[in-house]
């Protein structure tokens, strides 16, 4: 583990390198940021896959319905009435999954290097990146000047959320959530998943400043990136899996 985060802090450090000309003492924020871009960028191609599995499983909803009304005796044979609907469509239920599996590893890696010594004295203007927002707090309250840093944060993470939380609760009233059989607890459930888009707010407050822009840039890559893909033909949206939310 620790031969990973070094060269994974080697690589931090020489993207800062690069853009030091640009953004002098912030350079290793902006490095952050860029290298989050980066990842988002590598697994795009996953996420129009998952894309187009969600509009393919939009398409299939009438006959999911009519599924679940023809055999609403029979749990069995409507679960293999499911399947078979799937293969035939090639949908899968869990479109979304991977490309979320795939960021956290970057996510850890970010967490643990500047929870470590390695990263200290590179801060985002007057806030430390090894530092929490309780740090900020107790130096300074929460409009001192690393307490305005997180403020400019809390903000951003706030308007991204509220967005998605538009979004995911005009999705959920256009296609209930249904997985083709009866879901135990899919009312409350569709009531809390709108809810979920406001937990990154918990997360920047916990986790180091560093990790923090990780989630921030992430998500705010992930509402933008949703809006591009079903942005054309009025193409309607299905409900997000819930790991696509960080």
């Amino acid at each position: 583990m620790s031969a990973i985060l070094s060269a994974f802090g080697s690589l931090v450090e020489r993207l800062a390198d690069l853009l030091q000309p640009l953004f002098a003492g912030t350079a290793t924020a902006a490095a952050i940021v860029l290298f989050t871009l980066l990842v988002r960028l590598a697994v795009h191609p996953l996420s129009r896959a998952s894309a187009r599995g969600q509009k393919a499983r939009t398409r299939i909803a009438p006959e999911l319905a009519a599924l679940r009304k023809k055999h609403a005796k029979n749990p069995e044979r409507l679960r293999k009435a499911v399947t078979e609907l799937h293969a035939r469509e090639k949908v899968s239920p869990f479109a979304g999954i991977l490309p979320s599996l795939l960021q956290a590893p970057a996510f850890l890696l970010m967490y643990h290097l500047f929870s470590g010594d390695r990263m200290a004295g590179h801060t985002l203007l007057a806030a430390p990146l090894g530092d929490h927002w309780a740090d900020a707090l107790s130096h300074g309250g929460p409009f001192g000047p690393a307490g305005r840093v997180y403020l400019v944060l809390f903000a951003l993470v706030a308007a991204v959320a509220t967005h998605t939380y538009r979004r995911t609760r005009a999705q959920l009233a256009a296609q209930p959530l249904d997985l083709g059989q009866p879901t135990p607890g899919a009312g409350t459930i569709a009531k809390v998943m709108p809810l979920l888009s406001f937990a990154t707010l918990i997360t920047v407050a916990v986790v180091p400043l560093a990790a923090a822009l990780y989630v921030v840039t992430s998500t705010t890559w992930t509402a933008a990136e949703r809006a591009f893909l079903f942005r054309e033909r009025g193409e309607k949206e299905g409900p997000a899996p819930l790991a696509t939310r960080a």
